[in-house]
C-alpha cells in the first residue's frame, strides 16, 4: 500500500522525532558512537531550538526507557511540581481566579526538562554535557530554518508581544514582523545561557558525571534559577486578561530534582505488554482503551489500511468512557490503588457494556472499585460544554476548531544496536507560553494550567504536586522484550492518536510507517486540560481518507463528525527492534512536512 515515505530498517541505530535536524543530531551522535540515550538527550536540546513554538528548555520531559542490560521499562520524571506559592486560595481568593490562566507566571510549574534530560544522560548515556549539546548550541548560535509553523505562532501572538510581552517582541520579532519561513532564526541569548552552563560544568573537573551535575547545580541552584526568580516578581499579562507576577521562586528550583519511577506496565493479549506513565499523568488512558476493546476486536477491522467505520466508532466510544474516568480520577493525589481497578478486566468488561451502536454525547464516569466520581464543579456544572476557543495564546490550542493540528509538543524516540530503547514527549516553554527572560533567551512553561482550583479533588492544585500532565510517551513489549517505543504530541490527543496507531499496527498488520500514515480521528467529548478547558458533546474529528461512505456512517450513528481534511492530526513517530533478529525499524509522520526518521 502507499506510504509518504519508507519505513527505515536498519541494524546500527534508529532516530524518529518531530523535526528533522533532530533526528539528524541523534544520529549524528549514534553514528559517534554514542547509545540511545546519547542521542535522544542530543535531539531533545535541538528540538527546544528548532521547534521554540512546541517546547523550550523551561518546560519538562517525560521519557519511558529499557537498557540492554534490564528489560524492564522504566520512567524519567523530568516534571516539576507546583511551587510552593501555588495555593488555591492564593489564586481563587486573593486573584479571584476560578482557573489556572494558561499563559504567564502564574501558570508556571517548575523546570524539569534541564534536570531530567542531564539525570539521564548521567546514569545511562555516555557522552559528555558538550557532546550532546554542541548541536542545540550551533543552532541557537548560527541560526536554523523557520518552518511555516513558527512563522504562523508568532503571528497569532505578535499583538500580545507588541504590547505586554516587550521581551518577546524583542527576541521573536523584526520590525514588528514573524520571521519569513526558511528565514534563519538565531537565539544567541540562549546559547550564551548554554555555554555559561557548560564553562560551569567543567569547572568540576575532567569527570563526566561531576560536570553533568555540576551543570545541574548551576541550573537549580545558579544563575538561572536567580534570573528567572527575579523576572517573574513583575507582573506580566496572562490570558486572564490581567496582569499577574508568578509565584515560582529560586528556591523552588533548589528544592526540585528529576528522577525515576515504576512504569506502568500492563499486559495485553498477543504476548504485548504497555509501558506508560502511572495515574499522576495521562498515560494510564491508553491502557484503559485497549482493556476495554479487548473484547471489541471482533469489531476492529481495516480495509487497504484504513479502518472501517464500526472500528471508529468503538475506539471513540471507549475512548470517551476513558476519558472520563481521567477526569474524576486522576491526578498525583490520586488513590494509588484506584489504577489497579480502572485497569481490571472486571471493570473494563462494566465499561464495555456502555459502548452501544450509536454515539454517547454524555460524560460517563464509573465506579472503579466501587468509588465515586467526584468531577470539578467546572465540569460538573457543563462550564465550557461549548466547544468554544477563546483569543489567541490560551492554554496549548493543540486542535483548532477546524480539526487542524496546532502541536505545542514534540516527541522523540531512538533505537540503538545494544537494545537500548527510549520514547520522550518533551514539552512546555513554549514561546507564547509566558515572556522571555532576556538575559537567558527562553520562558517558562505554563502546565500548572491543567490543575483544578477545586479543592479535594485528585489534580486540586497544591505545592509541590505534579499537574496531570498529558504528555505521554509509549513503550512496548513482546514476551518480555522491548519492541517498541512510539508517541505524538496532541495534548488530551496523545492517547488517541496512539490508539489510531496501535489499532492500525497490531491489529491491522501494518508495519510502522503504514500505521503511522492510516487516517486518524479523535473525540473532543470530554473537557480539555488546557484553558479554558472546553469540550465539544458528541464531536468527532476525523480525517477525509476514511472516505465518504465511512464517515457518513459515523453520523448515521449520532456521531457530531468534523472532516478535518486529509492529513491533518497527529505527528506520531516509532522505532522497533526485533531481538531475535536485531534488525531496527523507524517511521515518522509526513503530516505538516517536518518529522522525519533517520537510521542505519
Amino acid at each position: 500500500m502507499f506510504t509518504t515515505r519508507p519505513e527505515l530498517a536498519g541494524t546500527h541505530g534508529m532516530v524518529a522525532s518531530t523535526h528533522w535536524l533532530a533526528s539528524a543530531a541523534g544520529m549524528a551522535v549514534l553514528e559517534d558512537g554514542g547509545n540511545a540515550f546519547d542521542a535522544a538527550v542530543a535531539a531533545g536540546f535541538v528540538l527546544q531550538v528548532v521547534e521554540p513554538h512546541l517546547n523550550g528548555p523551561g518546560g519538562e520531559v517525560p521519557a519511558l526507557f529499557a537498557t540492554a542490560e534490564d528489560p524492564r521499562p522504566r520512567a524519567l520524571c523530568g516534571q516539576g511540581p507546583a511551587p510552593a506559592g501555588a495555593t488555591i486560595r492564593h489564586y481563587r481568593d486573593d486573584l479571584g481566579l476560578d482557573l489556572v490562566p494558561g499563559t504567564g507566571f502564574l501558570a508556571t510549574t517548575v523546570p524539569g526538562a534541564w534536570d531530567g534530560w542531564l539525570l539521564l544522560l548521567r546514569d545511562h548515556g555516555t557522552k559528555s554535557l558538550r557532546d550532546v549539546l554542541g548541536y542545540a548550541i550551533g543552532y541557537a548560535r548560527s541560526g536554523f530554518p523557520a518552518v511555516e509553523r513558527i512563522t504562523s505562532t508568532i503571528d497569532t501572538v505578535r499583538d500580545l508581544f507588541t504590547e505586554h510581552w516587550p521581551t518577546s517582541a524583542d527576541l521573536w520579532l523584526t520590525g514588528g514582523a514573524a520571521p519569513r519561513p526558511g528565514e534563519l532564526i538565531r537565539n544567541p541569548a540562549l546559547a550564551d545561557t548554554w555555554e555559561r552552563l557548560l564553562t560551569e560544568a567543567e569547572s568540576a573537573g575532567a569527570g563526566r558525571e561531576a560536570q553533568l551535575d555540576a551543570a545541574r547545580r548551576a541550573w537549580s541552584r545558579g544563575f538561572v534559577a536567580e534570573a528567572v526568580d527575579k523576572f517573574v516578581r513583575t507582573p506580566h499579562r496572562d490570558n486572564s486578561g490581567r496582569d499577574h507576577a508568578g509565584v515560582l521562586t529560586a528556591q523552588d528550583m533548589a528544592d526540585f530534582e528529576a528522577g525515576y519511577e515504576d512504569a506502568l506496565a500492563v499486559d495485553l493479549p498477543g504476548g504485548w505488554t504497555l509501558a506508560k506513565f502511572g495515574i499522576w499523568t495521562q498515560g494510564p488512558v491508553l491502557a484503559q482503551q485497549l482493556r476495554i476493546l479487548e473484547g471489541l476486536t471482533d469489531r476492529v477491522r481495516y480495509v487497504d489500511g484504513i479502518a472501517d467505520a464500526d472500528t471508529v466508532h468503538v475506539a471513540v466510544e471507549a475512548a470517551k468512557l476513558a476519558f472520563a474516568d481521567r477526569e474524576a480520577f486522576y491526578g498525583d493525589a490520586a488513590d494509588p490503588r484506584v489504577l489497579a481497578d480502572l485497569l481490571s478486566r472486571d471493570y473494563a468488561a462494566q465499561r464495555r457494556d456502555l459502548v452501544g451502536q450509536q454515539a454517547s454525547w454524555q460524560l460517563r464516569p464509573g465506579s472503579p472499585g466501587g468509588r465515586t466520581a467526584h468531577l470539578p464543579a467546572h465540569v460538573a456544572e457543563g462550564r465550557g460544554a461549548s466547544g468554544q476557543v477563546e483569543g489567541a495564546g490560551v492554554g496549548e490550542p493543540t486542535v483548532a476548531p477546524t480539526g487542524e493540528s496546532r502541536g505545542d509538543t514534540v516527541h522523540v524516540d531512538v533505537v540503538d544496536r545494544w537494545g537500548n530503547m527510549v520514547s520522550a514527549t518533551p514539552s512546555g516553554g513554549w514561546l507564547q507560553s509566558s515572556p522571555t527572560i532576556p538575559e537567558l533567551g527562553f520562558c517558562l512553561g505554563s502546565r500548572a494550567q491543567m490543575f483544578w482550583l477545586d479543592g479535594g479533588l485528585p489534580n486540586s492544585l497544591a505545592p509541590g504536586k505534579r499537574p496531570r500532565i498529558t504528555l505521554s510517551p509509549s513503550l512496548a513489549l513482546r514476551g518480555g522484550e522491548p519492541v517498541l517505543a512510539f508517541g505524538t504530541p496532541g495534548g488530551d490527543q496523545q492517547d488517541q492518536w496512539q490508539l489510531c496507531f496501535w489499532l492500525a499496527h497490531v491489529h491491522g498488520g501494518l508495519n510502522l510507517q503504514e500505521a503511522i500514515d492510516s487516517p486518524a480521528w479523535h473525540t473532543g467529548a470530554f473537557p480539555s486540560s488546557f484553558y479554558p478547558r472546553t469540550w465539544e458533546p458528541g464531536r468527532l474529528v476525523a480525517e477525509s481518507r476514511l472516505g465518504a461512505e465511512r464517515l457518513a456512517e459515523l453520523r448515521r450513528r449520532g456521531h457530531d463528525v468534523l472532516d478535518a481534511g486529509p492529513w491533518s492530526l497527529g505527528r506520531l513517530s516509532a522505532v522497533s527492534r526485533d531481538p531475535e533478529t536485531g534488525v531496527l525499524r523507524a517511521a515518522a509522520n509526513a503530516r505538516g512536512a517536518q518529522g522525519y526518521a533517520a537510521g542505519r
